[in-house]
């Protein structure tokens, strides 16, 4: 049998399974109204936040930094892709993480592999919640240690694989800070807590709270007032831009620079997106507007579609699921959405368990009250029309 032929009985799988996949063009800038192929719609599945990816302050810094450094890094940082602006974005993202140190790497998916594959050993357990990203369950399958999974955010299963593991010669924890499918905050003050209990350390991929949660956008460490050991994050989401980090102790950085093969055998992210990222950073801690009117709409958003009738899962975060159950289905109601120009993709199993099918909405600071109004009477319309509520 020729690999084609094998891969297409695969698709076909897929396909009838209602769970295939494909790409879909988007014309413009990362703004909620956006034209997709040939569609003008309200996009609201993009983890944008703040609204800075399209912010001309960020595309300003981007554009002195292109054309003093060029388009690429050309290398990896310790070859020839190190700039003056990897190491000041490394300074900013310390201080407002309120670490020693910080080390950026290509995307928050290398720098959870890169560190749950470099920092655990043979001897030591990674505990990890049965929700987390994909990156942090490809990082526990590369690392050296053993890994135990304990139930979603179930604090009492995760002190009794605790002492259950006390044998081993270190513990690490880790989890989401805000989970990406359901928009649960994992409670990082039991966490931490626990772990002082029984001499384990924290690893908290901030992706999803960084520049949301916390008076000042710092993320779940300052939401809860916590210090984890290592803080992961991403410049992709609220910061705007692209690249993930570290952030910890100087020696825990240190390591990770002489130790993440992610990190070392990757080319570097361009300066100009750094130099972007450093501008981000700025208007994030200039002041606190943007999280005022995100937070504004996120509860008018979750109060709405409750009072209509759904299950909407998660705590108060800018991802909104909205459970709707079978997959099928629930490409029927995305589709459905989308006639009525508003872009909000089924996520489906694999991402999510078996009968757990959504629309997962985000919410941005730069939506509209009439984009809100649109989305919750189109949400009440599809819903009768297709006997959810």
């Amino acid at each position: 049998m020729k690999i084609d032929a094998w891969l297409n009985e695969r698709l076909d799988r897929v396909k009838e399974a209602g769970i295939y996949r494909n790409l879909r063009t988007m014309d413009g800038a990362p703004i909620p109204e956006r034209n997709i192929e040939g569609e003008n719609q309200t996009v609201w599945s993009s983890n944008n936040y703040l609204g800075l990816a399209s912010h001309s302050c960020l595309i300003s810094a981007a554009q002195e930094a292109l054309r003093q450094f060029g388009a690429g890094s050309s290398g990896s940082r310790l070859t020839t892709g190190n700039s003056v602006w990897h190491e000041k974005l490394e300074k900013k993202i310390a201080a407002f993480k309120r670490t020693e140190a910080a080390l950026l790497f290509s995307s928050g998916y290398l720098a959870n592999v890169g560190i749950l594959s470099s920092l655990p050993e043979k001897e030591d357990v990674i505990l990890s919640d049965e929700l987390n990203h994909a990156s942090i369950i490809d990082g526990c399958r590369l690392s050296k240690a053993d890994t135990m999974v304990y139930p979603h955010i179930d604090m009492d299963d995760l002190e009794n694989k605790l002492r259950e593991t006390q044998r081993y010669q270190r513990r690490f924890i880790v989890t989401d800070g805000v989970f990406s499918m359901d928009g649960a905050i994992a409670p990082l003050d039991q966490i931490i807590s626990l772990a002082k209990r029984y001499h384990a350390f924290v690893i908290v991929d901030d992706a999803h709270a960084t520049g949301v949660l916390g008076d000042s956008g710092r993320g779940t460490s300052e939401y809860f007032g916590v210090c984890p050991d290592i803080v992961v994050g991403t410049l992709s989401k609220a910061v705007g831009t692209e690249g993930g980090f570290a952030a910890g102790s100087a020696v825990s950085i240190d390591f990770l620079l002489n130790h993440a093969r992610t990190f070392i055998f990757q080319t570097a992210i361009p300066p100009a997106s750094c130099a972007a990222a450093y501008e981000a950073f700025n208007i994030i801690e200039a002041g606190r507007e943007k999280r005022k009117r995100l937070f504004s709409y996120i509860n008018m958003v979750r109060t709405g579609l409750t009072n209509i009738g759904y299950l909407v899962k998660g705590a108060h975060t800018p991802i909104i699921p909205v459970i709707i159950g079978d997959a099928r289905k629930t490409v029927t109601f995305a589709e459905k959405l989308e006639d009525k120009g508003i872009y909000a993709p089924a996520i489906r199993p694999p991402t999510v368990a078996p009968g757990e099918s959504r629309i997962r909405l985000t919410v941005t600071a730069d939506h509209r009250m009439s984009d809100i109004d649109h989305l919750l009477t189109s949400f009440h319309s599809i819903g009768k029309e297709l006997h959810i509520i």
